[in-house]
C-alpha cells in the first residue's frame, strides 16, 4: 500500500516561524555545582506535572536521500572497544527505531540538521529527491535546517521542495498525484536574497505542546557557495553562522521564548571515529575539533543545545558556551546510520532548560528490527517508477571499486572517473591533457557483488548513479601550468589545509605529497609530471573537470580562472561510456592502483 503524507497534520504539537534547531544535549551534571536544581521543582517525568517537564528530542543529519540501507562501508559504524563494524542505516529501519524510541514519551520532538537531500542515491535523486521528503513527512520530522546540498538544484528547487508542485520541467511522476511537499519548515536563517536582505525561508520556528515552548534557529555553513556550484546559490548571500544565530536568539528571548536549540549544518572531528565515543575526555570537548568547536564557543548561551552536522561523523559533547557553562553539541552520522536521544528538563517557570539534567546518547539504526511497513511500501512503489531504468547493465568490473568507502587519499574510483572525464573531453578536443575530479562528488563504491538479479560484476545505471548523483557537466579549460601547480598546492592549503581535499587525477599525471610538512609544501613541485615530463610553469595545459570545480568550488579558486572554457556533456554519461568502452561480460574491468599520488606520512 503506497502512502501519502497528509499536509498540516499537527500530532499534537503546533509549529510557529521562527525558530530552527532542535537540540541535542549531553549529560553535564558533574560539570556543574551539585544541587543546581533542587527537589522542590518537582520532577515531571514527561507526564505535565510538577514545575519541570522532560522533553525528548530525537535528531539526525545527512541523509543524503538514503532510503534503502547504504552499501558497503558507507552502510555500517563502529563501537568502542569492538572492532566489527556493524550493519546500519536504511530508512524502514530508522522509522522503527524513532518510533519505538517515542514510546512513553508524551512530550517528543524530532529535529534535523541538514543535508536530508542531494547527492542522494538513484531511488530520490531521479526524482529530484521527492521520495526522500515524502519519507521524511513519514517520519515526523518536525523541522530542520537546511544544509549546503538543499541548494544543489538552487533555490527555486529547494522552495519547491518545502511547498510542494510538480517538477518544472518532468512534470509529475505519478498519474494524479501532485508533489506535497515538506510538512515540517525548512530553516534558513543565514541565507538570504542578495537584493533585498530577507532570509530565503524562515530562521526559526517555536515547537509548542502543554505549555512547553522550544525555539529551533537553523543556519548552514557560511561557506556553502565554496562547495556547491555557482548556479545553485545564485542570488544568494550566506552570513556568519554565531552572529545569526545569536541575532535570532535575541530575538526569541524578546518573545518569551527561553529555551533555544540551534540546528546548524557545520561541524567537527572527533578524535575517534565509532559513534559512541567519548569526546568529553579528559575535559568537556576535549575529543573534538573542527569549525563546531568556535561556532560552538561563540554562540550565545540563551542556546542550550545544538544539533550539528556536515562532516558526517558520530559525537555527543559538551562544549562550553561564552560564559562557561558546559553545552551539548551533538551530530548522528550520516545516511540514517545513526539517531540521537536528548533528553531536555524543561522548567515551567523559567521557561529554560535545566542544563544540568540534559542526557544524550547516540544510537545505532541496525537492521535487526522490523521494517516499517508504510516506508517498505513508499520505496517499492519508487522503486518499480525506478526500475526500468535503474536495473539497465552499463559495464562490468572484476572487483570492488572503492570510492567513497575507501581509506586513502587517492581511491581506485576516483581514478576511474577522472580517466573517464579525460576520455570524454578528448572526444571534445583531442589536444585535453588531463582530468581532475573532486573526491567529495564521488558518493559511492561501485560494489562486485550483484545488489538485485544483475550478476556479480555487472554495474548498473542505478549504482553508477549513486556514484555520481549532481548532474554536472564535464567542462574543458586552458590553464597555465603555474596555475595547475598552484591548484594541486590548494588541495592541502587555505581553507583545505585542516581537512585536505584531494583531487583525483586522470592517468599520466603524477606526483609525491608529502604529508609530514604543512600547507602548500605537502605538494614536491618537482615531482609533478604530466606522461613523464615535468609540468612546465609556462606551458598551457588543457583541463577536464566538473561544472563544480571549473567554478573554483571547494577552495580550488585556481581551477575557477581557467581560459578557453568548453561546457560539456553530463558527467554520468561520461563515466557509462567509459564503462561501455573499457568493459564487458568476458573482458571486465579492473580496479585501477590508486597509485598516481605518491604519499609521504
Amino acid at each position: 500500500m503506497s502512502v501519502t503524507p497528509q499536509r498540516h497534520r499537527t500530532r499534537g504539537r503546533l509549529l510557529i516561524a521562527g525558530v530552527t534547531a532542535l537540540a541535542a544535549a549531553a549529560s553535564v551534571a558533574a560539570a556543574l555545582p551539585a544541587g543546581a536544581h533542587g527537589d522542590d521543582r518537582g520532577h515531571g517525568h514527561g507526564h505535565g506535572q510538577g514545575r519541570t517537564v522532560d522533553v525528548q528530542l530525537l535528531s539526525f543529519n545527512d541523509l543524503h536521500g538514503n532510503l534503502e540501507p547504504p552499501s558497503g562501508s558507507s552502510g555500517t559504524v563502529t563501537e568502542e572497544g569492538n572492532a566489527e563494524p556493524v550493519k546500519a542505516g536504511g530508512v524502514e529501519y530508522l522509522a522503527t527505531h524513532l518510533r519505538t524510541a517515542r514510546k512513553g514519551n508524551k512530550y517528543s520532538v524530532t529535529a534535523a540538521a541538514g543535508d536530508m537531500i542531494g547527492g542522494s542515491p538513484m531511488l530520490s535523486g531521479l526524482f529530484h529527491d521527492e521520495p526522500t521528503i515524502e519519507a521524511l513527512n513519514g517520519l515526523d520530522l518536525d523541522v530542520s535546517s537546511v544544509g549546503n546540498h538543499e541548494f544543489d538544484e538552487g533555490r527555486a528547487e529547494l522552495a519547491r521542495m518545502q511547498n510542494g508542485g510538480c517538477h518544472p520541467k518532468e512534470g509529475c511522476y505519478e498519474e494524479g498525484k501532485v508533489f506535497e511537499g515538506a510538512d515540517f519548515p525548512y530553516l534558513a536563517a543565514n541565507v538570504t536574497d542578495e537584493k533585498t536582505g530577507k532570509p530565503i525561508l524562515k530562521p526559526y520556528t517555536v515547537w509548542k505542546k502543554g505549555g512547553v515552548k522550544i525555539g529551533f534557529i537553523g543556519v548552514t555553513l557560511e561557506g556553502t557557495p565554496d562547495v556547491v556550484t555557482a548556479e545553485g546559490v545564485k542570488g544568494l548571500k550566506f552570513h556568519d553562522e554565531i552572529e545569526t544565530i545569536n541575532k535570532y536568539a535575541k530575538e526569541l528571548d524578546r518573545q518569551g521564548v527561553k529555551s533555544i536549540v540551534a540546528l546548524v549544518h557545520e561541524g567537527g572531528e572527533p578524535a575517534s571515529p565509532n559513534y559512541n565515543y567519548n569526546c568529553d575526555s579528559p575535559a568537556a570537548g576535549d575529543g573534538i575539533s573542527g569549525p563546531i568547536t568556535d561556532i560552538a564557543k561563540g554562540v550565545t548561551s540563551k542556546v542550550d543545545a545544538m544539533v550539528t552536522g556536515h562532516t558526517h561523523e558520530a559525537y555527543v559533547c559538551t562544549i562550553p558556551d561564552p560564559s562557561g557553562k558546559p553545552r551539548l553539541v551533538t551530530s548522528a552520522s550520516s545516511f540514517g546510520k545513526v539517531y540521537t536521544d536528548t533528553t531536555l528538563t524543561y522548567d515551567r517557570r523559567t521557561k529554560d532548560i535545566v542544563r544540568t539534567s540534559v542526557e544524550s546518547a547516540n544510537h545505532v539504526v541496525s537492521r535487526d528490527v522490523g521494517v516499517a511497513g508504510d516506508m517498505h511500501d513508499l520505496i517499492k512503489r519508487w522503486g518499480t517508477l525506478a526500475a526500468p531504468i535503474a536495473n539497465r547493465p552499463v559495464g562490468y568490473i572484476s572487483g570492488k571499486i572503492d570510492g567513497r568507502g575507501a581509506k586513502t587519499l587517492e581511491t581506485p574510483l576516483g581514478d576511474l572517473i577522472a580517466d573517464a572525464q579525460l576520455a570524454y573531453a578528448k572526444t571534445l578536443d583531442p589536444g585535453t591533457d588531463l582530468a581532475l575530479m573532486n573526491s567529495g562528488g564521488i558518493r559511492g563504491d561501485l560494489a562486485f557483488d550483484a545488489s538485485g538479479g544483475e550478476g556479480d560484476g555487472v554495474v548498473t545505471y542505478g549504482e553508477a548513479f549513486t556514484v555520481q548523483p549532481f548532474g554536472n557537466t564535464v567542462n574543458l579549460a586552458d590553464l597555465k601550468g603555474s596555475q595547475l601547480i598552484t591548484a594541486l598546492q590548494q588541495q592541502v592549503s587555505g581553507s583545505n589545509e585542516a581537512s585536505p581535499r584531494i583531487l583525483q587525477i586522470s592517468e599520466g599525471l603524477t606526483y609525491t605529497l608529502d604529508m609530514t610538512k604543512t600547507g602548500a609544501a605537502r605538494v614536491v613541485v618537482d615531482s609533478i609530471r604530466l606522461n613523464g615530463q615535468p609540468i612546465d610553469p609556462a606551458a598551457t595545459y588543457r583541463v577536464a573537470m566538473n561544472q563544480f570545480l571549473a567554478g573554483g568550488g571547494d577552495g580550488y579558486t585556481e581551477l575557477g580562472k581557467g581560459a578557453n572554457v568548453l561546457v560539456g556533456g553530463d558527467d554520468l554519461k561520461a563515466l557509462e561510456d567509459y564503462l561501455k568502452a573499457n568493459s564487458s561480460a568476458s573482458a571486465p574491468l579492473a580496479p585501477p592502483k590508486a597509485d598516481r599520488i605518491t604519499i609521504v606520512k
